[in-house]
Order: C-alpha cells, then structure tokens, then sequence
C-alpha cells in the first residue's frame, strides 16, 4: 500500500523557484535542520529543513505513488458518501474477502478473529497462488479479477473495491461547444427583455451558428435534444422558469464572494428605503381607493424600525426628512398599547429603568439612535440637495447603493416581506406583491384612512415586529440565542457603553427647507406670500451672510404647511415664528401644492383673484366634495392627516388665530345655531344617507381640531 510520506536525504529532488534542485548535504544545527541544495549550474544554497518541506517555493520530485492534490482520484470520503446502502454493504463484504486472501481473517487482524478463522486454505504463510484460485472460485470470478481487487485495495483501502462507474455525459457535453456557447450568448441577450420561449431561443440560435460557421460547420442537435440542452443551461442561467424581474436579479448577482457591512453598535448604519404599499387605501374626499407608499428607517444592527411615514401616490422630500427626524425625536405611543411595546427615554433602554410605571409620559413608539451613516438608494427624494445638506449638518455620512442592487439595503427590503405577510395581507383592500396576484376587485374592499394605516403599521411594528426573535440577530458568543430587535438594542447599548441624543431641542428646523428673502417694511414675501411677526430686523438691517445670502436673510419654511415661516435671529439666536397674512382664512395647514391649485383655479373664474378669495374658494370646493382630479386628491390627502410631517417646537412669536378678537372676527366664539331634527324617510337609501347626513363622514371630514 503506497503511503503519504516520502523520504528525504541526500539525493532527494525538489523543485524551488522552478528550478530543479538536489539535496547534497543535511545537518542539525542550534537554529534547527538545515539542507544545503545543488541546483544544475552548480550553484548551492543553504536553507532551513522546515522552509524546503512547506513553502509555497519548493515542491518535491518523486516517482513513489501516493495521494496528492494534483492527481486524478477521488478522495476516500466523496468516493464512499456516494454509496447507497445496498452497496456499501457490497464494498465491505468484498474488502472482507481480500482482508481474508491477505491475512487469513476477514478483520485482518488475529485478534479480532471469527468463528473458524482462518480457514485452511487461506492459512497465513504459504503461496498465494493457491489463495488466489481458491477465492476467485469462492466468489465465482475469474483470477485476474481478484488480483485486481487485492491492487486496487493496498492502493486505495475500501474505496479502491468502489465499482468504476462510467460518469454519464450529459447532452451539453455531448454537444458541440460553439453550439453551447452560441446558445448561452442568446440567454444572455433576453436576460433585459421579456420572458422568450425556448423555440426562439433555438432558432436564433441556429442561424447565429451558420451565419458564423456556415452551413454544415457545426454539427446542429436535433430539436429535442436543443431543448434538452436549454434544460440544462437554464440551471446556470434561468430564463425561462422564474420570472424576468427574479432572472434579472440572479444574473446581476456578483461573482466574487458575498460580503456585507458589519455593524457593531446602534446607530452606525441607518438603512431608509421606500416602497409602495401592496394595499389600498380610502381617499377621505371621494370615498374612493388610492395607492399608498411606505418611508422607513431601520437600524442595521438592531433591526429596529426607528421611523416610518405612509404617504399617499408618491413620496416627497419633507416625508424622507420628517422619518430622518424620528429617530432623533420618535413619535409618542399610542393610548392603549402595550407595556413591552413602549421605549423609555432616548437612548435608555427599559432595563436600566428601576420604575418604569412611575416614569413621567406615555413613552416612545421607537428607540431613539442618532445615525452615524445612512444607507439610501438613488432616489430623486434621497439625493436632494437639501437631504444631504441636513446630513452634512448632522454630520451624517451618505452611503448611497449600487444601482438596482437591492441586497444593499437586504435588512429594509426583508422587513417589507415581513410586513406584507404578517400585517397587510390580512387588512382589507390587501392587492397582494404583483398584478398576478391580485384579486378581482381589492379596491373595493379599500377600508382603512391612510392616517389610520399609519397608525396600524406603527402600532404592528412596536407590538409584534420588535418583540418576536429575528433569524438575522445573533451573538457569536452565545450559539443558538435568537434576540428580538428590542433585545438587541439593550443588547447594543451595553456593548457600546454609551448613548448618543440630540443637543438641541429646536433640531426639527434644520430639516426645513431654507428659503432667501430680503426684509421689506411689510415683511417677507415668498411666492406672493407675505408674512410678518415679531423678531425681524428692522427693514434696511444688512445681511450678515455672503454669496447666496448677500442683503437676503434666511427663512425656513415646511413645504407641507405654509401657513407660516420660521426665522432665527443671528444676535439672539432664538427662534421666531412668522405668520402668512391669509392664515386665518385657511383654518388649517395648507401646503404649497395646494395654494397653487387654488390661485390657478381662482384665476379661471374671476378677473381679479387674491389669495385669500383662492383658498376660500378652494375650501368651499372640498367641502362640497368636488375634488375629483389626481391633483385635488392629493392635496386634500396630505391635509387630511391628523399629525404633521415634522413636529415643530414652539417659538417666542404668539398665534394670532388664538387672539380673542380674531377668532371673534372669525366667529369661532359665536355660538352655533342648533339644527331641528328632520324626519327621517324609510326606504332602501337609509343606509347611503347615513354618509351624507349631519353624522356622517362629510359632516366632520374636514373639521379643524
């Protein structure tokens, strides 16, 4: 049996830096075994016994068999795993008979000998010539057979006894190779195009061969056997199984090694992503169904969804700044949910509390962390000028992805999985992932308010998503703990040892879009909006700023609520809050989508339209229910949300709409004059009226709280 070893000495052959070498002399010194080597220009060069037996430079010259990792055999465990039962039970019943032809025992050992062992014909010592005609007849083969077994059993042990199977060639390899890659290179090309059928594929195929080769260059495969050969391709690239969106995603899959960032406290690494909702939503104006769109922001180590915003149609810049700022500022919870779902004080976990009932507030919706890098895609929402200034400000690192690689942000686009299958498909008005899987009419069955779909994805979040164990979140030190997102934040926050808050109560401004204006005797104006209040520098006042801001003075403004502008003062640095001169009129946010709808309205009926005579006449609009256009829709959505897109601090400027006189002026103190009951008609149409009546939806559908 050939062995692992070989010797080595004087005359022993090695290759070293490609050159053949020879082992003229061996010693022992203080530092170790040396060998002094002679290569064939005579030349001789010294080295340690250990640098010659395992450096990649030198490899060594032998003609003795044995195993190695260049030769062609298998090794002994893939050859034997492959093995049924039926025939590992073969292999080692006919490595017994050779043990016995060898030694005289089916062991090979005396001391583990059988019942009449050995047997007087394989009687150790003796010729073996004899043994070897008796065991081919025992076993009813031929001599030569036998001895093959024997060689192939001191050569290889029970995996030598393996029967040489003719590996099957499959119709790839059967096929001609500029075939194959011709067909490959077709696959290839539909991977951006629609599903195609394997008959074109063939055929192109076909004519691609014979326009490059000729006619009867390549030998064509019948047209069985060509989709017999696409059935095979299709394992390493699918297009025709799987959908053309999942082929795309397994095409553009990277050919080296997956990696992936590695967070290792909270906060580190912010993943924010939007995707459209696979449920309807209820228009509150026309009762009708409107699609929806998820904002999200989720800690990578954590897992922990650290704010989140449905917004109506589509997604705009002040939603992606209003769900940045909840994780600074996370919104409060809600009334009745329960204790294990409520987030103490910023950064704190609840652990650490001693007396988490006696602790002031109703608690968090979800852990505050201050992102240190945010991990978005190339959205026109995410890459805005005004997004990566705020960034910029906080300073927060922007870590945009790679185009269409949504295994960058795999934590985010899970959660959305997550959320379709644990939460949405069970709501009505569910649509399901694609147009394939959506039902007859979900639109009808649209229930819930978009405020109020907000308001279940929250409360689903912080109830189950954060308290059920993640697969994702583990501790190598602790094998087989599964920690819930929850878990894993006190889990982040004992590690880091530190908690990061945010340094400024009035942070909620710095995600406000800053607008450029000069200070006029009147006031601001902005967009023909005029707005005044206390705290401006007296008109005349120059500009401390430069460039973009020479004369002009710095003013934010929420593009959700233009109602009113804030200014901080360079002296005082104190926030003041100016207020549109047509605000009261509005008696409610009104965002600058909305205002232009109105002056553009306005102007198509009247010669001489104001602001004011706009938004009166847009108000009188909705509440008769006639806002039926895409544009209207959206507008009155936005409004119709019981929270803002950012919680704004107070500021040292008053409301005027809380003076007495002005909500005098406006009759908010009069009192309302009490409507008479009217009798209320039987018939079929009493269950529609309920709708239209004085308690129906309309009746405070627009209502100012």
């Amino acid at each position: 049996m050939s062995g692992a070893g070989a010797r080595v000495g004087v005359g022993t052959r090695f290759r070293y830096d490609g050159e053949s070498v020879e082992v003229v002399e061996m010693a022992a010194t203080a530092a170790g075994n040396e060998v002094v080597l002679k290569d064939g220009r005579g030349r001789l060069l010294r080295l340690s016994l250990k640098e010659l037996l395992f450096s990649d430079r030198a490899s060594l010259i032998t003609d003795q068999p044995g195993p190695a990792a260049d030769d062609d055999e298998e090794l002994a465990s893939v050859v034997l795993d492959q093995l049924r039962a039926s025939e590992r039970s073969h292999v080692l019943e006919r490595a017994g008979h050779v043990r016995e032809l060898l030694t005289g025992f089916r062991s090979g050992s005396p001391e583990l000998a059988g019942d009449g062992e050995p047997r007087c014909e394989y009687a150790p010592g003796g010729p073996v010539g004899p043994k070897y005609a008796a065991k081919a007849q025992e076993m009813g083969v031929h001599v030569r057979t036998v001895k093959q077994w024997v060689a192939d059993f001191r050569r290889h042990g029970e995996a030598g006894l393996v029967a040489k199977k003719q590996q099957s060639r499959g119709p790839v390899a059967r096929a001609d190779e500029r075939w194959v890659e011709t067909a490959l290179e077709v696959m290839a090309e539909h991977l951006g195009e629609s599903t195609p059928t394997r008959r074109i594929v063939i055929e192109r195929t076909r004519a691609r061969v014979i326009a490059r080769h000729g006619p009867g260059g390549v030998r064509l495969p019948s047209q069985a056997t060509a989709y017999r050969i696409l059935s095979e391709l299709e394992r390493r690239h699918p297009l025709f199984r799987l959908a053309a969106k999942r082929n795309r995603d397994i095409a553009d899959r990277p050919e080296t090694p997956y990696g992936k960032l590695r967070p290792t406290r909270p906060g580190e690494y912010v993943l924010m992503d939007t995707t459209r909702l696979d449920v309807f939503a209820f228009d509150p104006l026309t009762l009708r169904w409107v699609q929806a769109e998820l904002t999200v922001a989720m800690d990578w180590y954590t897992r922990c969804i650290t704010g989140l915003r449905v917004t109506p149609v589509s997604t705009k810049a002040v939603d992606v700044s209003a769900v940045l700022f909840q994780c600074f500022r996370p919104r409060p919870a809600g009334r009745d949910w329960a204790r294990g779902a409520l987030w103490p004080e910023h950064g704190i976990p609840r652990t650490v509390l001693v007396d988490v009932e006696g602790a002031t507030g109703t608690g968090l919706a979800s852990p505050p962390v201050v992102p240190e890098t945010l991990v978005v895609d190339h959205g026109k929402v995410y890459v805005s000028e005004h997004l990566t200034s705020v960034c910029r400000r906080m300073g927060i690192s922007l870590q945009p992805a790679r185009l269409r690689t949504g295994r960058d942000k795999g934590p985010v686009e899970r959660f959305f999985r997550t959320l379709r299958e644990g939460l949405l498909e069970a709501l009505p008005g569910y649509k399901g992932p694609d147009i394939h899987s959506r039902g007859e009419c979900p639109e009808g069955d649209a229930f819930f308010f978009l405020d109020e779909l907000e308001a279940i994805i929250r409360e689903w979040t912080a109830t189950v998503y954060h308290c059920r164990p993640h697969a994702g979140l583990v501790d190598p030190g602790v094998p087989g703990l599964r920690m819930s997102p929850a878990h894993m934040f006190e889990h982040g926050m004992a590690r880091a040892g530190y908690i990061e808050v945010p340094r400024d109560p009035y942070l909620a401004f710095e995600f406000l879009a800053t607008k450029w204006r000069t200070i006029q005797h009147y006031g601001i104006e902005i967009d023909r909006r005029r707005y005044s209040g206390p705290g401006l520098p007296a008109p005349g006042t120059r500009s401390p700023f430069h460039g973009q801001g020479k004369n002009r003075w710095p003013f934010q403004v929420d593009p959700d609520d233009v109602t009113r502008i804030y200014f901080r003062h360079p002296d005082t640095r104190a926030w003041h809050t100016l207020v549109w001169e047509h605000a009261p009129s509005a008696r409610m946010p009104l965002s600058e989508g909305a205002l232009a709808f109105a002056r553009k309205l306005a102007a198509s009926k009247y010669h001489y339209p104001d602001d004011r005579l706009a938004v009166a006449d847009l108000l009188e609009r909705w509440n008769l229910g006639l806002g039926t256009t895409l544009a209207e829709r959206r507008m009155a959505l936005r409004l119709s949300r019981e929270q803002a897109a950012i919680e704004l601090p107070p500021t040292n400027g008053p409301d005027p709409c809380s003076l007495p006189s002005v909500r005098r002026a406006l009759g908010h103190d009069e009192a309302q004059p009490v409507a008479r009951e009217e009798p209320v008609e039987g018939g079929d149409d009493d269950e529609a009226d309920e709708f239209l009546g004085e308690d129906g939806f309309y009746a405070d559908a627009l209502e100012d709280v």
